[in-house]
């Protein structure tokens, strides 16, 4: 993997972690463009997450000082039963990540056409939230779950992470901010749950990544990643997701054509 392939694709998974615009099925589609069929390993995916996820931590660094505090309070209060919703909701992708990983992984070989059909699927998730005229409700232990269902099915290649979660919280009528932060923070589980079982496996000591693609595509990703997540706050606060929506439709059918 060469410097520039590793800037590129760290751009497009911090981008596309946080807009509704699916990072994997883009990562898919940027490895077809620039050519890298065997060079995507697992060490180099781990260090985009890892970065996608500082960022994230960087831009709810308070909210998680104040849960972090409220925490180490030990009895249960607003920020103990958030926390619980947020461990509720990884209860999907905790048992299809250990249960069918592999197979999911398999799914992960340049299918354009594949790609290409989920992201239509994204764009009609992001274009249902349209309908939606009222979002102010609160997120409950069953919302949590039904998000969290949502976030295992973005593990098909062209099915949004982020948009997949916040259209179902925003169609559960869930208020547009508490979706936005609760659908960002969820993330952080799975990501870092995933980077602790490969490292306690040892999948990452076959990896022949050089270091400086490695730090290259870190850096790209947390910059990115940190102004996607400050600046997709914001767009769901204006429920401009039908823009998203539009783009997941149009880069779906080029990827379906071009397969």
């Amino acid at each position: 993997m060469t410097e520039l392939q590793a800037f590129l694709l760290g751009l497009i998974q911090g981008l596309t972690e946080f807009l509704p615009v699916s990072s994997s099925g883009h990562l898919e589609i940027g490895h077809a463009l620039l050519g890298i069929k065997d060079e995507n390993s697992l060490l180099f995916v781990l260090t985009v997450h890892v970065a996608t996820v500082l960022s994230t931590i960087l831009v709810f660094r308070k909210d998680i000082s104040i849960l972090g505090k409220d925490l180490l309070a030990f009895r249960w209060n607003d920020s103990t039963e958030y926390v619980s919703k947020l461990l509720f909701s990884s209860i999907p992708i905790v048992i299809v990540g250990l249960l069918f990983r592999d197979k999911i992984e398999a799914i992960f070989t340049g299918n354009l056409f594949f790609v290409g059909c989920m992201l239509l699927v994204t764009a009609g998730l992001l274009a249902l939230t349209q309908f939606v005229k009222k979002s102010d409700g609160k997120i409950t232990f069953g919302k949590a779950f039904i998000i969290g269902i949502a976030q295992t099915l973005a593990a098909l290649p062209g099915i949004s992470r982020s948009g997949a979660t916040i259209a179902t919280g925003l169609l559960l009528k869930g208020k547009k901010e508490d979706v936005a932060r609760f659908s960002f923070l969820m993330v952080l589980i799975p990501i870092l749950g995933a980077a602790f079982i490969d490292i306690a496996n040892g999948e990452l000591q076959s990896t022949n990544v050089d270091l400086m693609p490695l730090l290259i595509g870190f850096v790209s990703a947390f910059v990115s990643g940190w102004l996607a997540c400050s600046w997709m706050i914001k767009i769901v606060k204006r429920g401009k997701l039908i823009y998203f929506a539009i783009y997941c439709a149009l880069i779906g059918l080029i990827a379906i054509f071009a397969a």
